[in-house]
């Protein structure tokens, strides 16, 4: 199949040993806007939990690029694993999984991108990264440790330091984690306010997305994240906040199914910010999204002079993009 077949049917394969889900870019009202012919995402260990179902609750049918969700390593297509927020996060195994599949993730990358070009005929060039939770670690961490050319990079509800999650698990349940100091290691090795550093100067237009009722990663997180990343002037960061919790689909989030409300929100300002970064508008259109009042950020919207706040479109204020990308 060619990278420039315009089907509407997703394509199933296995990269690097993983399975995946290609969309393909169907997009009518916008093409690349420059050299990036593929966006790579990864599920979380909450819903949605596989490739298959990321696809459908994120789908980014308006950017007119290739959309590849891979699983994670270790992450049964069929089976839920235990979600970060439950105690299991406190057990040795649970985290030791969690950051076998991050790590994973950002260390097959290069060989997934390898099998999904020759598989859809998609030439070489940098790519954009995208994941939800554990995914969204798993990204930040392949553009840190340079697993691939990266122009842009959207991060939805990310963990952002696995210990912390671990320690509004053990508050909430009065019980202690019983990771042993190898795992504690491991763990800290995921913090991706440590792993920012490593993109210093490597001019990354990054969108952070977070929910106010998140209880795995609180919004506060994603906002310190945001202040480190534009520290050390990696590029342009901007983050979002939404009333919402961590999940993004209901349970078990195993399989593709309509997306929730949540989902829907995101989904159009991930849409809405890929296609700043990724499309060039057809002759006599516009490059927005067909369908605009889902939650979707738009860049054209005047930013609050107050507080560098641009609202978010159709959001019923739920949402608001912060920042226009200069540090602070």
């Amino acid at each position: 199949m060619s990278g420039d077949d315009h089907t509407h049917r997703p394509v199933h394969g296995t990269a690097a040993g993983g399975a995946y889900v290609a969309l393909p870019p169907t997009a009518v009202d916008a093409a690349p806007s420059g050299p990036v012919r593929l966006l790579v995402a990864w599920p979380g260990f909450d819903p949605p939990r596989t490739a298959s179902a990321l696809a459908a609750a994120m789908p980014m049918t308006g950017v007119p690029v290739w959309r590849v969700y891979l699983d994670l390593p270790g992450q049964a297509s069929g089976q839920a694993s235990a979600g970060l927020g439950s105690g299991a996060i406190l057990e040795t195994a649970t985290i030791e999984a969690y950051c076998a599949a991050v790590e994973g993730a950002a260390e097959r990358l290069p060989d997934a991108l390898a099998d999904v070009r020759r598989h859809l005929a998609i030439p070489d060039g940098p790519v954009a990264l995208a994941g939800f939770s554990a995914g969204g670690a798993a990204a930040l961490l392949a553009a840190a440790r340079g697993a691939a050319p990266v122009t842009s990079l959207a991060l939805v509800a990310p963990v952002v330091a696995p210990a912390r999650a671990a320690r509004a698990v053990e508050k909430r349940s009065g019980r202690d984690r019983s990771w042993t100091e190898q795992a504690a290691a491991l763990a800290d090795r995921l913090d991706l306010g440590t792993a920012a550093a490593a993109l210093a100067g490597r001019e990354i237009a990054t969108l952070l997305i977070g929910g106010a009722k998140d209880r795995v990663v609180p919004a506060r997180e994603i906002t310190s994240l945001r202040d480190v990343l534009r520290r050390h002037e990696t590029g342009p960061v901007e983050s979002a906040t939404f009333r919402m919790g961590h999940a993004l689909a209901a349970e078990p989030g195993t399989e593709a199914r309509p997306p929730i409300t949540e989902a829907v929100r995101v989904d159009g300002v991930l849409t809405d910010w890929f296609r700043d970064r990724l499309a060039l508008p057809e002759a006599g259109g516009e490059a927005r999204p067909a369908e605009d009042g889902h939650g979707a950020w738009s860049s054209t919207n005047p930013a609050d002079p107050s507080t560098g706040e641009v609202p978010a479109v159709g959001s019923d204020s739920t949402a608001a993009i912060s920042g226009a990308g200069h540090p602070h």
